[in-house]
Formats: structure tokens, C-alpha cells, sequence
């Protein structure tokens, strides 16, 4: 990325923000109002690390702020490392954060924890369900275990595998059901105590594309009936599909939020590909698509001997103007054109690599 330096995203924020509801916003506080489903302001967690916690405390989640609007969906994304898991334990409160403020639906859920358990829904990145019992028997536990009698916990369990699509195989063992209709019942568990704040972490792991659409449609419809989603997840697709606004971590500091539109328009780069005809140009030709990059954004990258790319303004009809300056020094060009940017290059140039354990994120679940 040459236009932008991720690192001195929070030094260079205006303090009073944006002005545009589309816009990017980085390193800045959010203002509260009344219809905020979830408000972080500085939360703060460290843990202890080395041998019998001696050695150097881990920053697992630093100064952390964040405003979710009620009836949206709000993604988190990070590298492993970057302190969502963490983040996403506090506030439902799996950990106690060491400083900050957390309010589900108003409610302080550093001081009543027991109250805000209440007003969420977990559903996490492995299906917690019971295989020797059947679908409607696992929902209507949980029902049970939010207080309900057996009469409500059966009805709510009933409603539950009529909206998610699980009737056929409601009173079938669960071992038998599919990775897809799992993560449903999952949901449902998730859902059934009528949640003001649903936390799905990581909600379509493992899943084929046929079965993350159906959890994508399920999620969707959520937001619908007023439900306010929180989002983790490795899948950049499914935060541009699902996200009405997504917040970039690194390090468990925010670097960016904004829509997904808005972080792609700020962050992302375009690419553009140019195929031609084998001259003796070739030299001149790189040349020309060197002209066109991005500024700072290194020398084209040749993809074979007559196929090159290099990353370019958005918007900029850099397509138009590549066939024009090579047809001018001599050279065919047999195909061009520009690629989106994409929230995975929005991604790469707001993350750094983050030190994980051997299984490849450890310092993620702090």
C-alpha cells in the first residue's frame, strides 16, 4: 500500500471523526446513543506469560473501543493474535477485562454480569451440542437452562426448528445431522432465550459453501427482526456479504472501522492486468504498467512472459488508459482489465503478523 500507513491510523484521526455514516473511521472513540445494542469504551486485558506467569505480561486487548448499533451486524477482523476471541470473551462474560467499560443494551456487563447474560446469545466456532440427544432436545435444554419451564422451553424449542429450518430432522440424534444443520441448531441454541445481542464467533468454520450461504440467510434474517449481530470471522467474504460495518484489529488494538464499502474505497487496492502480444516492446511495456501503478506500490508483478498486474487507483479508468499508451509505443494488447478492491487487501494493508504459538494462534483465545 503506498497512499496509507496503518500504523499511524490512530495519530493522524481527526478527534471528532467523520462526518459521513459511510465513511472510515480509525483509532477513534465512539459516541453513544440511545439505540447502541453494544458499547466498549477502553477495554483493557493482559495476561501473564512464561513459565508460572514470569515473564513478560501480554497485551492481548489494549484500549479497545467499539459502538454497535441495535439491529446491525458488526464485524470483528484480525489476524490470529489480534485479541478478538479475547474480546469477544469479555463481553460475554467469559473474562473479567482489566479496565474499560462494557454496556449490552445499557446494562454494565463488568458489574452485573449475571444481568447482561441474560440479554445475549453465544453461538461458538464448534457447534456446542449434545450428539446422543435430538435436535429438539438440545434446544429445549438450553431453554430449560435460561429459566424456562418445560412447557415454554418446549414451545421455544419448537418455534426455534421451525425458523431455522431444522423440522425434518428435529427429532432425529444429532450425530446424524449434516455440519450444516449442526451450526443451525447451534444458532438456535444461540437464539433461543430471544437475545438483544447475538455473538457468533467464527459462526461458519468448516462448513461448504451450500451450508455457510444457508447460516449467511439465517443470519440475515436475524437482523430483520431487530436483533443486533456481533461478527468474528476469518472468511473476508462473509463479512463483506454479512457486515453492515466492520472494524479491522491488530495486535488488540483497533486500526479502522467503517462499512465495508468505505474501508475498500479508504484501504483497498485496485488491480490491473494487462495481456499482449509477444513484441519486442515487452521492455516498454513494463515500463508503460509502471507508469500507471499506485504510488508506492512496488514495480508490476509479471505473471508469465506476456501477462503483467500491478495495483492501481480505483475508479481511475486505468484500463482505458494502459491499451492507449501501449498500443502508442507499438504494443498489441490482447486483454485488459481491473479487479475491485476486496476487503482481503483492505486486510493485508491494515494487519501485521502477529507472533502465534505452534497451533497457530494461542495468543488469539486471551
Amino acid at each position: 500500500m503506498g497512499r496509507h500507513n496503518a500504523s499511524t491510523l490512530e495519530r493522524e484521526a481527526p478527534p471528532g471523526g467523520c462526518d459521513s455514516d459511510d465513511a472510515p473511521t480509525a483509532g477513534l472513540a465512539p459516541v453513544r446513543h440511545s439505540t447502541d445494542a453494544l458499547v466498549l469504551r477502553g477495554v483493557t486485558k493482559t495476561f501473564a506469560s512464561g513459565l508460572l506467569g514470569r515473564g513478560r505480561p501480554h497485551v492481548a486487548v489494549d484500549q479497545l473501543d467499539l459502538t454497535v448499533p441495535a439491529g446491525s451486524i458488526h464485524a470483528i477482523l484480525g489476524p490470529n493474535g489480534a485479541g478478538k476471541t479475547t474480546t469477544v470473551s469479555m463481553i460475554a462474560t467469559l473474562l473479567r477485562p482489566d479496565s474499560g467499560e462494557i454496556l449490552i443494551d445499557g446494562v454494565d456487563a463488568v458489574a452485573t454480569p449475571s444481568e447482561v447474560r441474560g440479554l445475549i446469545g453465544v453461538s461458538g466456532q464448534y457447534a456446542a451440542v449434545d450428539g446422543n440427544l435430538s435436535g429438539f432436545e438440545n434446544l429445549r435444554m438450553v431453554a430449560q437452562l435460561y429459566g424456562m419451564t418445560r412447557r415454554e422451553a418446549s414451545a421455544r424449542a419448537r418455534e426455534m426448528i421451525d425458523e431455522l429450518d431444522l423440522v425434518a430432522a428435529a427429532d432425529r440424534p444429532m450425530r446424524t445431522y449434516s455440519g450444516g444443520m449442526r451450526r443451525r441448531l447451534d444458532l438456535a441454541g444461540a437464539l433461543i432465550n430471544r437475545p438483544r445481542l447475538v455473538i457468533l464467533d467464527e459462526p461458519t468454520t468448516g462448513l461448504d459453501p451450500r451450508g455457510r450461504r444457508q447460516i449467511w440467510g439465517a443470519i440475515k434474517e436475524l437482523t430483520r427482526t431487530g436483533t443486533t449481530i456481533l461478527l468474528t470471522t476469518q472468511y473476508l467474504e462473509e463479512a463483506d456479504e454479512l457486515a453492515d460495518d466492520v472494524t479491522v484489529v491488530s495486535a488488540g488494538a483497533a486500526h479502522a472501522r467503517g462499512t465495508p464499502s468505505s474501508l475498500k474505497r479508504e484501504f483497498g487496492d485496485a488491480e490491473l492486468t494487462v495481456e499482449v502480444a509477444r513484441t519486442g516492446a515487452l521492455r516498454s511495456a513494463v515500463d508503460v504498467m509502471t507508469t500507471l501503478a499506485d504510488v508506492g506500490s512496488g514495480p508490476p508483478e509479471q505473471l508469465d512472459d506476456v501477462r503483467f498486474r500491478v495495483r492501481v487507483e480505483a475508479g481511475s479508468r486505468t484500463a482505458v488508459r494502459a491499451v492507449t499508451a501501449l498500443n502508442r509505443i507499438g504494443v498489441e494488447v490482447l486483454d485488459a482489465g481491473v479487479t475491485a478492491p476486496t476487503l482481503e487487501s483492505v486486510f493485508l494493508a491494515l494487519t501485521e503478523p502477529i507472533a502465534t504459538d505452534d497451533e497457530g494462534g494461542a495468543s488469539d483465545v486471551r
